[in-house]
């Protein structure tokens, strides 16, 4: 009867999935909420969702749960560029939630970074095909953002925005757990694998003119560094380990 029994949820979920109630990269419900539902063990569920996993339409990660399969999003850190240039080019409709929008002084250190005392600090919710993608939080020198409005960071990104001439950033990733915070605005469980990233963005004159601090889910976005073939052996001289 069992054998049986996992083919028919394993189905049932399959069909959900083909009508979209469950979309790509989304959370399905828990293997103790579905052993609730269809009223067997757990041991049944994970049979199904192993079923599916074969045929590689749901999968799983360690502290995260099981999820409808996707391709991660691949962005290149060769290059300066945003979010929403990744995610166009993955084939995501992504747009802007914006949940923060304030004139404020700047902590102390977004001030050495910013060199300056007065911030525009935003933060949002990225969306790729109305779904949480990341939280991002950007902070700009007064001076630079007095003119931009709520409108104009939910419709365009501040590199289109600031009327300056960039030259570079520096980005730092690392991977952590999601906070209560960030879990409801990703809809992902408390304590699942996220990617910090922060970067400062500079001019031409190497003034920093942008802090900013993203938060990825690990399950939907990779990060990928090209390295290039040198004649002679090198280190990797941005490795830092931490505690």
């Amino acid at each position: 009867m069992r054998s049986i029994r996992y083919h028919d949820i394993a189905a049932s979920l399959r069909e959900r999935i083909a009508v979209g109630h469950f979309l790509a990269g989304r959370l399905l419900p828990s293997e103790a909420e579905l052993s609730s539902e269809f009223a067997v063990s757990r041991v049944t569920v994970r049979r199904a969702l192993e079923v599916l996993r074969e045929e590689g339409i749901v999968s799983a990660r360690q502290g995260f749960g099981w999820f409808v399969a996707s391709d991660p999003v691949m962005q290149t850190l060769g290059r300066l560029g945003t979010i929403e240039e990744q995610m166009s080019a993955s084939g995501m409709t992504p747009t802007r939630n914006i949940i923060e929008f304030a004139f404020e002084k700047a902590s102390r250190q977004i001030s050495k970074t910013l060199d300056c005392d007065q911030v525009l600090r935003v933060k949002r919710i990225n969306m790729a095909d109305d779904q949480p993608f990341a939280v991002v939080t950007v902070w700009c020198p007064f001076e630079l953002a007095k003119h931009l409005s709520r409108h104009d960071v939910e419709t365009s990104s501040f590199y289109n925005l600031l009327k300056v001439s960039l030259g570079g950033a520096t980005q730092t990733i690392g991977a952590d757990a999601a906070t209560e915070v960030e879990a409801k605005l990703l809809e992902i469980p408390v304590g699942s694998p996220v990617l910090h990233c922060d970067r400062i963005t500079k001019d031409d004159d190497g003034r920093a003119v942008l802090v900013s601090h993203h938060v990825f889910p690990a399950h939907r976005t990779n990060f990928v560094v090209e390295l290039p073939s040198v004649p002679v052996s090198i280190s990797p001289t941005g490795l830092r380990l931490v505690d």
